[in-house]
């Protein structure tokens, strides 16, 4: 007999095989005909699964407007997506169709090279596939099957993938669709009636199974809502995202570069962009000076050994640039992680318990080879800069080290703006082998985790599976101005680098034996280079006063009054200001809208009648005109603003400039 568990506590039993589908109708024909999917005992299926026959198990069963259904659509889409191509096209080899963030992607390899062009053809023809609402029907054949449909239907990429990836497998599913059958584990919605609003988005290029060596396929990505104006409202984001890309608005602001003699994946850093990285660095150092942090420096690389020691070299070899390799076969390798080099500091003396804690910070510079497909701007890159810093403490100290480390990451984001973020909690998969360390270690650190988030209120879920190698983390998972996700700051608690497993690390107790400290890892901006490449995005480039390369832009009317406002210039950088001068023979409104769309902050116009009064004429960014003021009043509005590190946000920006007129008469 089977029990099967709702989420409403009730109970059902069944003395013969059924499925999530008999379930649901047995509730009810309304819920029969709205369940798209289910979740039995945490793992989605599809509504024709079959459930166990013995035995006791948990069932929810999904409609559209549970969040986790949309995965399952879009999957379903997918396949929609796949079978239009090659209604379409001949000699379509197909590879993987998984869902992705925002949607999901299939990729091909066929003759024909797909470009936007061809969007409304598939579209219309998957619009066909949907119209006919076909089932979507689960096979399940024994390995060698499994192998001779896949030869039938002359699909080499399927065949290589069971014979290589899903080589220890001895069964295999397959689902149909009409006249079009994939290997797939699933899960499916009954019918492709289910499926909502589709579009396509775009068609790149890609590697089979990432790997460069292979051949490159043709990878169409796209997305889907159940609703329409979801999708139409995800498609504004799109555009308003394309708007925002930091890519585009860091060339035309001039904040960065990349340059393929340099390498890809390497960042040049322009004036005005150094001038933001280096007021974010200042401000984390301030911090860091108020919150006890020592400042250290350490070398860009180590010797190989250092890293096999600390784990970094074996677990991570495939993503790390290659050794370096010297006379006598010594070999270096640009450092992947800060940590290892911290931890010799750590090392290059006795340590007492009186010490602790022991809290070490450098933005130091590691080095990852990211494959060239994953290489893009300053979100993903080969060569970053961290604000990295570790604690060494005893286990006593650890509750409160790992709360001010929470605390000082909560404060960097709230000065920039940053307020609408979740924590994430890293925690290991006991499932995994990638692991170090003991499993009484492991849920020590985890617990003293949930019990400091608990402590500051801090709503932070656990995923398993998200941990580094050494230990488990917090994550801050910032949500930008147009609702995407991006992970910044983190917090990572070790038992194991200082082990004598790893590097032995050390203190001498109030006992006088000696005993090992714990290690906290912690970077609140996380990447500098990611960090400023998301603020670009999250404010369109239009920075808030404090962090702008340049606040103030003085403007002349006529060359009448370019004395005067060279003056007021040298006054304004004199009070501390990043200020620059226009005093071309253009007209004031062509000044205005060019430092309008250049985002300065703030514009102190002045003219003849200013000249006079010994006034300028400020205007806002963003709230236009504010009228005449003293030079000593203006200049404390702005020094206010910038000591409070204000920031009024108006999600335009270059994104969505709109046209200020002007109240000020000239």
């Amino acid at each position: 007999m089977l029990e099967v568990h709702l989420p409403d506590g009730s109970v059902k039993k069944y003395e013969s095989p059924i499925t999530p589908a008999a379930v649901a109708a047995e509730i009810g024909p309304g819920l029969a005909k709205a369940a798209v999917s289910a979740v039995v005992d945490g793992k989605t299926v599809s509504m024709d699964y079959p459930l166990p026959e013995e035995g006791s198990i948990s069932l929810r069963l999904l409609t559209k407007k549970d969040p986790d259904a949309i995965h399952v659509m879009r999957h379903s889409c997918a396949h929609v997506m796949a079978r239009a191509v090659m209604r379409l096209y001949e000699g379509v080899q197909l590879a993987f169709g998984p869902t992705v963030e925002g949607g999901f992607y299939y990729d091909f390899d066929l003759d024909h090279a797909l470009s936007d062009e061809d969007f409304p053809a598939i579209e219309a023809e998957m619009k066909r596939i949907v119209k006919e609402e076909e089932p979507f029907e689960r096979l399940d054949e024994p390995r060698e099957k499994a192998l001779q449909i896949c030869r039938d239907l002359g699909q080499k990429y399927k065949i290589e993938h069971i014979e290589e990836g899903l080589h220890d497998q001895s069964r295999l599913s397959f689902y149909r669709q009409g006249e079009f059958l994939d290997l797939c584990r699933g899960p499916h919605v009954p019918t492709a009636s289910h499926i909502g609003a589709f579009k396509l988005l775009s068609v790149a290029g890609a590697y089979w199974k990432g790997d460069q060596s292979r051949k490159q396929l043709q990878r169409l990505y796209a997305t889907a809502f159940f609703d329409k104006k979801e999708l139409e409202e995800h498609l504004r984001r799109i555009d308003e995202a394309k708007k925002r890309d930091h890519r585009v608005l860091g060339k035309q602001l001039d904040l960065f570069a990349i340059n393929p003699l340099v390498g890809s994946g390497l960042i040049l850093w322009l004036p005005k962009g150094a001038t933001i990285r280096g007021l974010l660095e200042d401000f984390v150092k301030g911090e860091l000076e108020r919150r006890g942090y020592e400042r250290v420096y350490t070398p860009n690389i180590g010797r190989v050994e250092l890293y096999e020691i600390s784990g970094h070299y074996p677990y991570y070899a495939d993503s790390q640039f290659a050794p370096i390799v010297m006379e006598q076969e010594e070999r270096y390798l640009l450092r992947p992680m800060n940590c290892p080099h911290h931890v010799m500091i750590y090392k290059s003396a006795p340590r007492s318990y009186r010490e602790l804690p022991l809290r070490l910070a450098e933005f130091g510079t590691v080095y990852r080879y990211e494959k060239s497909g994953e290489v893009s701007g300053m979100t993903r890159v080969r060569g970053f800069t961290q604000d990295d810093a570790h604690i060494f403490c005893t286990v006593d100290q650890v509750a409160d080290e790992f709360r001010g480390c929470l605390e000082m990451t909560q404060f960097v984001l709230k000065s920039l703006g940053l307020t609408n973020y979740r924590v994430r909690l890293g925690f290991r998969d006991p499932k995994s082998d990638k692991y170090v360390g003991s499993p009484e270690n492991w849920e020590r650190a985890q617990q003293s985790l949930v019990e400091v988030c608990q402590s500051l209120r801090i709503d932070a879920q656990p995923e398993p599976g998200e941990a580094a190698f050494y230990g488990p983390k917090a994550d801050f998972v910032v949500t930008d101005a147009i609702g995407r996700e991006w992970q910044l700051g983190t917090v990572q608690l070790d038992y194991n680098l200082p082990s004598q497993e790893r590097f032995g690390l050390e203190y001498t107790g109030a006992d006088n034996h000696p005993h090992q400290p714990v290690m906290i890892h912690r970077a609140p901006l996380g990447s500098l280079e990611r960090f400023v490449g998301v603020l670009i995005e999250h404010f369109a480039g239009a920075f808030p006063l404090w962090l702008a390369p340049e606040q103030v832009r003085v403007l002349t009317v006529s060359e009448k009054s370019e004395e005067y406002g060279r003056q007021i210039e040298g006054r304004l950088r004199d009070a501390g200001l990043r200020v620059k001068g226009d005093y071309r023979g253009e007209k004031i409104n062509a000044k205005i809208r060019e430092a309008q769309v250049g985002l300065i902050p703030y514009m102190f116009v002045v003219g003849e009648k200013d000249m006079a009064g010994q006034t300028v004429a400020v205007r806002d960014r963003i709230d236009g005109d504010l009228g005449p003021m003293s030079f000593d009043q203006a200049v404390a509005k702005l020094r206010q603003e910038i000591a409070d590190r204000t920031v009024r946000q108006t999600f335009q920006g270059a994104a969505g400039l709109g046209e200020r007129g002007s109240n000020h008469e000239y």
